[in-house]
Order: C-alpha cells, then structure tokens, then sequence
C-alpha cells in the first residue's frame, strides 16, 4: 500500500475534518494514509530545509505559526505546481511539502483531492519517487491563523512576511474581500456577475436550479448515542478544555472605554489573580473559556425536540457496524455529562457548517425542494451558493434547522459534525510589575446582522457572553467598580494560559521599539509600556531605547483607547514618540487632510522607521487585523526598505525577512 503522511493544524475544527474525509478517500484510490494533528508534540515532527549549505532542522510546534513565517519568505522562489492540484507545494530536500489555506477549503478542496490522487500516483512512480513512501506533508491552516490569498496570477510571495499566500481564481469568501469603509477605505467584495438577487439560502435559480449535481457521499455514521436520566450533579466547564491549567478568577474591575456613540463598543476587564499561579509577561495572550449564548441553546434543543431531555446524560460508543476508517470518539464530549452541558460548553453550535454537515442533513430532510437546495449546497455546482448564502452569512446548524423544517437530524449527527468549541484568545494589556496580581484585557463588544432566514443582530460568541458578565460592576470610566467596593459579589471567569506566547520586549532594553497596533491592537503595548515605566524606575541609571507607538481609531473624541494614559506615558519620556491618526475626522478649517491610518503615519517617518530597523537594530511589533492592517503595514515597510535602502522590491523582502528570522519584527495579528 502506498503510504502519505498527512498532518493537519487546526482551531476550529475544519482542517480536521476535511484531512479525515482525505484520509478515508485514500483507502479507495489505492493509498494509505497516516494521519496526525500538527500539535503532537511528541511525534517530532522536523521540516528540513537547504536554504543554507548546512541543514537545518525545525520542530513543528502546535503553533503553526511559528514556523510558516520562515517558510513563506525564504522558500517562495522554490514554489512549483505539482500536478494538476490548486495547492502550491514547497520542495524542501527530497520531499515536497504542501500547505492549504483552511480559510477556503471548502471552496477549493474537492477539485483539489480530485487531482491530488493522479499527482500522488506520479510522484509514486517517477524515477525521483521513492516507492515503499511518501513524504508529502500537506498542511490545512485555520483561518484563524491569519493567512490571506495571493492574486490568481501571481505565483510568488507578496510581502506580508508571516503569510503564505495561496490563491484560486473561484475563490470569492469573505477573506477576499477588500477592507471596508470604516477599517480600510477600500471597496467590498467582488460582485458576482451571475448571481440572481431573488435566490437565497432556501431557494436556487438556474441554471443552478436545473443543473445535474456532483453529491458527495453520505459521511459515515461512526456514534451510538443513549440519553440516560442521571442524578442531578455540578458540572465544571473545566473538564472539556485542554490539558493546561485552568484559572476561575473574580472581575475586579469592567470600564467602557469608548462614548456610547462610538461605531465599536471597547471594555477593559481587569481580573484579579492574586489566589493562583498564573502568570504572565508583558505581549503574552491567555485563553477565556466561554459557553455558547444560552438562548441559542434551547433554541436548539426545541428544535431538536430535546428540551424535556435536556438534564438526560449523554453517553457515546462507536458503532460496531461503521465505515468510518479510524473512528474514535470525540475527545472534547465528556461522557455522561447533560445534554445542556455538551451544548453549552462543548460544541460550536454556531460554526459554519461545512459540506459534510449539509450532505447528512440531506438524508434526514423530507421535503422534496429543502432536500434539492440542501443538496445543491452541499455539491460542487453548488459551491457559489454555499459561500455566499451559508458561509459568507456566517449561517450555523440552527439557522439551517429554521431554514428547512422539514430536517429533522438525530442527536448523533451533531454530536458527529460539530467542532469542538474553543476558547477565547485574549492579549494581556497590563504588567505585573504595574498592576501586581491584576490581569487586564480589553476587546470590542462583537456584533454582525445574519441574514439567512431573517435580519438578526448577534454578537460574539465571547464577547456577547463577557458583556453580560461584566454588566453589574461596568463603569463609564476609571473608577472603582463596585466589585472592588464589596457592594456586589465580584462575577467570576475562568482563564487558561497560552503555551505559544512570543510577543515579548526585546531582551536588551536599550533597542528601538516600533509598536504599531490600532484600535485593540494596542492591548499588549500597553503592558509594554507600564513595564518600561516601572523598569525606568528601578533603574534610572539604565540605559533605554527610544519607544515608538503608530496607534490609530476613528474618531478623536470616540474610540481614543487609553488616551490620558498614552499622554502621561509620552510626558514621562517613555512613549518617546506618539503617532496618532483618526480615520474619520474630518480635517478643521484650512487644515489639510490628516493621515487616516498607521500605514499612513509610518510612511511619513519612514526616514526614521528605516533607521531604526536596518541600522540601530531596532524590533518592530504589529497587534491587530490579519487580512487588512498588517498587510498594509507590511505592504508600507517594503515600500520604505526598497527606497531608503536604494534596492528592489525583492531584495527589501529578503530584508524584511531577515527581519523576522531575528525576531525583530513580531506580529500577534487575527482575522
């Protein structure tokens, strides 16, 4: 048998699936696949690379991102086709190594493993193949983890330095649309000729409506689910998260740092953690464990028709009978916890569903015209649909439940489909040495309109969630709450440390700083700067590099995060440079139009920028959105390095790579 390795690293729990749907494909083609996760640490997974004349060997960590980077940038020129596949491979040594964007899987991945088995069949038998195995590392990234396409035509790296770019002429998914009005000023996403404005997520047109449709087969059933009446017992949400440490810790303190007529609300949680073990440096990231909104659940469970079973424990087995090759049972279902339970704080219920999920709702829908229109979402004709109607909605199983009635799918089937339901990251915006046995972290109160059966505004899974718990003790500003002030019991969180944390002050406290981070972006350099404060202050005699901070909101008076604090800190000598730029104030009076964005205010010092990096040894820091602040960032920095250096574009990337390879220039960005 014809053996591939195939590795997967995910977050959310769609590479999984898809590299298990691959994995099972294999078997029928003639092939045999061992399949892992990226994060098993113990296998020692090790990338060779002959980028040097000596070569060098990197472990695989659990995050991915840990070492694409190095990949992306000094590997692109080494790219080549293979076969007829749409993904890109890397030739690393003898064995190819292939990465596929997670982010577009669904729209990509069938016409993908459809080609993948003839170029696994010449590589087995070309002279260069080796016979008795393959060495081919296929990689699906989560779009959680930041990675943004490269242009169809293109087939080199373009110069986000962290990014492996790769692209589909078909793709037309929310990450490739331009930034917005408010984040970007660039236009939306492409409009699609051919679609008609009177189809929606239940009803097609043609040719779509009359087309014969390439169905994928049924997954197969692998759980026997039995509901048992059990006693009534406590149930800890720590039970269902990883094996790190978990922290319940008390809300010591919650403020509103924006007007309320500000576009994005912004709240700044402080957690006392004073009791326990966690620590934490300045630029680390640390994981909020959150249930599902409790509406949503019972929502759920009505539809299901489980609500009088919802106190029922669940208890799962594989079954005897099924065709699933290596089934095993779902490491995140606890057994014999509730029903409630397992909804509530184990599944993603509002995850996309993917195409597998759609094609088993086929076969437990009645209705002639639900069961076409699920089918053709779920087929490769369909795939328009699909992303714009299910993915681009951000629809989860419920909204597809009230969207076709006549479905009717078994508890098993969830239970099967479902993702895992993962903790929150989180970057700590406070230092310890400030803040002695506080925790602080601020985001944005998250909030979208569905569309799929009707107009609903939701909010963040996480942040919905924190809101609400926050409630009782927020503050318009910087007072005390009243869960310092003992009038209301403090609520209570639990947290998690992240085992990847990187974004940390250089170790010589006498190299430049350039903080660039936007709106929540400036989280963790927050806690850069109350660090340095306190070292100034325990060494006044030391000697400290300069401290620039690029931060950028959209109105002066509205969304000005940590504004007095970034003025004291600037006065004091530690900010010793202050770039601000407010994207939708209007200039006043014959003043002419301001800088609207950070990349717009590194461009006006790129003298400096460029000195700092390339002849002082400086390290540059970028916090914030993945697919349209750091690539404009990263787009400006090339432009900077190209023209103060005096070299071309490829060169300034080679720079800009080096950059990363030094651990000078960081990003803790997200999508």
């Amino acid at each position: 048998m014809r053996r591939f390795l195939l590795l997967y690293a995910t977050q959310k729990g769609q590479a999984k699936a898809i590299a298990e749907e691959i994995c099972e494909k294999a078997f029928a083609h003639g092939f045999s696949a061992d399949l892992h996760c990226i994060s098993e640490s113990d296998k020692g997974w090790v990338i060779r690379s002959t980028r040097t004349s000596a070569t060098a060997g990197r472990s695989l960590t659990s995050d991915f991102r840990s070492w694409v980077p190095d990949i992306s940038m000094t590997r692109a020129m080494r790219m080549t086709a293979w076969g007829k596949s749409s993904v890109l491979p890397l030739h690393i040594s003898s064995q190819p190594l292939f990465l596929l964007h997670e982010s577009f899987l669904e729209l990509v991945v069938e016409p993908w493993v459809d080609g993948l088995w003839a170029a696994l069949t010449k590589h087995f038998t070309s002279s260069r193949g080796k016979a008795e195995r393959i060495g081919a590392l296929r990689v699906a990234l989560d779009a959680s983890q930041r990675m943004d396409p490269l242009k169809p035509e293109l087939l080199h790296i373009e110069s986000q330095v962290e990014l492996l770019r790769l692209g589909d002429p078909r793709r037309r998914d929310s990450e490739a649309r331009g930034q917005n009005a408010v984040d970007g000023g660039r236009s939306g996403a492409p409009v699609v000729e051919s679609e008609s404005k009177s189809s929606s997520l239940t009803r097609s047109e043609p040719p779509l409506s009359q087309a014969a449709l390439s169905i994928p087969a049924a997954p197969p059933e692998y759980l026997h689910v039995r509901l048992q009446e059990c006693p009534g017992q406590e149930e800890s949400q720590a039970s269902v998260t990883s094996v790190d440490p978990i922290f319940q810790v008390p809300i010591s303190k919650a403020v509103q740092l924006t007007t309320n007529d500000a576009v994005k609300t912004t709240l700044l949680v402080e957690l006392d953690i004073s009791k326990t073990d966690f620590s934490y440096q300045p630029g680390d990231a640390f994981n909020v464990i959150c249930p599902n909104s409790d509406s949503e659940v019972q929502n759920l469970l009505q539809r299901l028709q489980l609500t009088d079973r919802r106190e029922h424990c669940v208890h799962l087995k594989i079954k005897e009978d099924t065709k699933k090759k290596g089934a095993a049972l779902p490491p995140h279902l606890p057994d014999g916890r509730s029903l409630q339970f397992i909804l509530t704080w184990c599944l993603e219920i509002r995850a996309v569903p993917k195409k597998a999920l759609l094609r088993a709702l086929v076969d437990h829908t009645s209705d002639g015209q639900e069961k076409r229109r699920l089918q053709e979402l779920c087929s490769r004709e369909g795939a328009a649909d699909y992303n714009r109607f299910v993915r681009d909605e951000r629809a989860g199983l419920l909204d597809l439940l009230l969207a076709f009635p006549s479905c009717r799918p078994p508890l098993r089937l969830l239970l099967e489909h479902l993702p895992k339901l993962q903790p929150r990251p989180y970057s700590c915006a406070s230092s310890n040495l400030s803040h002695p046995g506080k925790l602080r972290f601020i985001f944005n109160i998250v909030e979208f309109l569905s569309h799929t059966t009707k107009e609903v505004l939701r909010k963040g899974v996480c942040t919905g969630w924190l809101a609400a718990v926050v409630a009782p003790v927020l503050r318009p500003d910087m007072r005390v709450s009243r869960a310092e002030g003992g009038k209301a019991p403090a609520p209570e969180i639990s947290i998690s440390p992240r085992t990847t944390n990187f974004f940390h002050l250089p170790s010589d406290s006498s190299a430049p700083v350039i903080m660039v981070g936007p709106g929540t972006g400036i989280a963790p350099f927050i806690g850069f700067l109350q660090h340095r404060e306190k070292l100034q202050e325990q060494h006044p005699d030391g000697h400290f590099g300069a401290m620039w901070l690029f931060f950028g909101c959209r109105h002066k008076d509205r969304d000005y995060l940590f504004r007095e604090e970034l003025r004291r800190f600037h006065q004091r000598g530690v900010l010793t440079h202050l770039k601000v730029s407010f994207s939708r104030d209007a200039p006043v009076g014959e003043e002419e139009a301001p800088v609207k964005y950070v990349q717009d205010n590194i461009r006006l010092h790129s003298e400096q920028v460029a000195r700092l990096l390339l002849h002082e040894r400086g390290c540059i820091y970028v916090c914030g959105d993945a697919k349209n602040m750091a690539k404009d960032v990263s787009d400006t920095l090339v432009e900077i390095i190209s023209k103060q250096a005096g070299v071309e574009k490829l060169e300034a990337l080679k720079m800009l790579a080096t950059l990363k390879e030094e651990k000078r220039y960081l990003q803790d960005i997200w999508s």
